[in-house]
C-alpha cells in the first residue's frame, strides 16, 4: 500500500536517467508553473524524458519538459506545452551547479517531478556526466546478475 502511495505522488519520472548518466549529486528545486500546468501535472501525463536544465541569464530553467494541455480548462487559459520553466533554488545551490557545469562539464538532468507533502510541485535534479556504451553494457550486466541472484535465492530458500 505504501508503494502505491509513493507512486501516486510522482507526476513524471525520467527512468532512463540512471541508465544513460552517472548521477554525481541530486538536489530538489521548486518549479514555477501556471494553474493549468499544475492541474495537468496532477493527472500524471507529463514527460521529462527529453528535458534538461540549463542556465539562462543567471537563472536555472527547465527546457523541453512536456506538460500536456489541461482539457477541462477553456481554450484561452491553456499554457504552452514545452515552454521553458523557471526552477527555484537558493543562491548557494545555483552557484554550486554553475561551478560544476563549468569545471566538470556535467549536465543537469531532471530525475522526477513530484508533489511534496504540502502539495507543492518539486523537481529532483541530478548533476550528471554521460555514460559511454561500455558503461551502459556493464550496468545491464549488473542488473541482470542481481535479477538472476534473487531468482536463485528465492528458488533455494
Amino acid at each position: 500500500m505504501a508503494a502505491r502511495e509513493e507512486a501516486r505522488k510522482y507526476a513524471a519520472q525520467n527512468r532512463r536517467a540512471r541508465f544513460d548518466y552517472f548521477i554525481d549529486d541530486t538536489l530538489e528545486a521548486g518549479i514555477m508553473l501556471t494553474g493549468t500546468e499544475v492541474k495537468s501535472l496532477r493527472t500524471g501525463k507529463a514527460s521529462i524524458n527529453e528535458s534538461y536544465a540549463g542556465i539562462s541569464k543567471g537563472e536555472l530553467f527547465l527546457f523541453n519538459a512536456h506538460i500536456p494541455e489541461y482539457l477541462q480548462a477553456g481554450r484561452w487559459l491553456q499554457h504552452e506545452i514545452r515552454r521553458p520553466r523557471k526552477l527555484l533554488l537558493h543562491k548557494r545551490e545555483l552557484a554550486k551547479l554553475m561551478m560544476a557545469l563549468k569545471t566538470k562539464g556535467a549536465t543537469i538532468i531532471p530525475m522526477s517531478v513530484y508533489f511534496n507533502d504540502r502539495g507543492i510541485a518539486k523537481v529532483q535534479l541530478g548533476l550528471a556526466t554521460g555514460k559511454k556504451q561500455v558503461d551502459k553494457r556493464q550496468t545491464e550486466k549488473e542488473r541482470s546478475w542481481q535479477r538472476d541472484k534473487a531468482r536463485l535465492m528465492r528458488d533455494k530458500g
